[in-house]
């Protein structure tokens, strides 16, 4: 366990896999008839919970200061509330595979906004692979989800905007990561702020009485709450010891997780040509990972 804990590998592997497991679980609850909101909230507060009350149980604080709430409300909304509502909003139209495809794009848009903000110098390998990436993307998106059951350009670019989200979230975590602060602390704060969060919407949206929903699927709940939960612990370890476009990474994992699922679990299948843009979409990914290193 301490090899994993100190390794930027075994932490992208066990990362990406639990994150993955988010898509299929998602899509099985809203055929289920879960609303997207209630869905993303459980995973926000069953998360924030279960670490919580580890937390305590290892006499730990949660950090209260005005730089923690900071933290905890920016990476709550741009990493963790609306990118949950985008992909479970967006899945029945488009797929867990195809949702899949849009988490490989993160470590591209990741670089672009490293880019933008200073954080990196561009180079010309990596601006290759955000053209080849894009190319690949904009193919994938022509296909518009499942074979058979196209989407509404609408949701495809709904479904796009999950990496962006991503990208900044894997920006901004770092560059304001609150001094001292440990892992499980920052998780705990962002995914109770996004519980609230998320609460407010069902509010809003008269969804909240769905929360009774959760009962008719126990058994999905308890997963997801368990995977999400021990998917931030490694989340945030890795975002320690990989650093933001390494973090990013573990889009391909859970990329890999979602396609095989909904291929051979939920029974989703696609055309050539989303199948030949995700292979763009990782050449393109390929090249803007080497250009970090060079």
């Amino acid at each position: 366990m301490m090899k994993i804990w100190n390794s930027a590998v075994g932490l992208l592997i066990v990362t990406g896999t639990l994150l993955g497991l988010t898509l299929p679980f998602g899509k099985v609850a809203g055929e289920a008839g879960v609303p997207p909101v209630i869905w993303a909230m459980l995973i926000s507060v069953g998360a924030g919970t279960v670490l919580y009350l580890a937390m305590l149980a290892r006499k730990e604080r949660l950090g209260l200061n005005a730089g923690h709430l900071r933290y905890y409300a920016i990476s709550a909304a741009i990493s963790y509330a609306i990118p949950n509502m985008i992909t479970l909003s967006a899945m029945p139209h488009l797929g867990a595979g195809y949702m899949g495809i849009m988490y490989t794009l993160s470590p591209m848009f990741t670089l672009i906004l490293s880019v933008i903000f200073g954080v990196r110098k561009p180079n010309a390998l990596g601006m290759a692979g955000i053209v080849v990436g894009f190319l690949g993307a904009l193919l994938v998106a022509t296909t518009r989800g499942e074979a058979g059951f196209p989407a509404s350009l609408t949701w495809v670019g709904i479904g796009i905007l999950l990496p962006i989200f991503l990208a900044a979230g894997n920006i901004y975590r770092s560059w304001d990561w609150p001094k001292g602060a440990g892992t499980t602390e920052l998780a705990v704060g962002s995914h109770l702020a996004a519980g609230i969060m998320l609460l407010v919407v069902a509010v809003m949206t008269g969804n909240l009485p769905a929360l009774a929903m959760l009962a008719e699927v126990p058994a999905l709940s308890i997963a997801q709450i368990l995977s999400s939960a021990g998917m931030f612990v490694f989340f945030f370890r890795l975002q320690v010891v990989g650093g933001p476009v390494y973090l990013s990474q573990i889009s391909y994992v859970a990329a890999a997780i979602a396609i095989i699922s909904g291929t051979l679990l939920l029974g989703e299948s696609y055309v050539f040509l989303t199948w030949f843009g995700a292979v763009i979409i990782l050449a393109g990914v390929v090249l803007t990972t080497k250009a970090q290193t060079s």
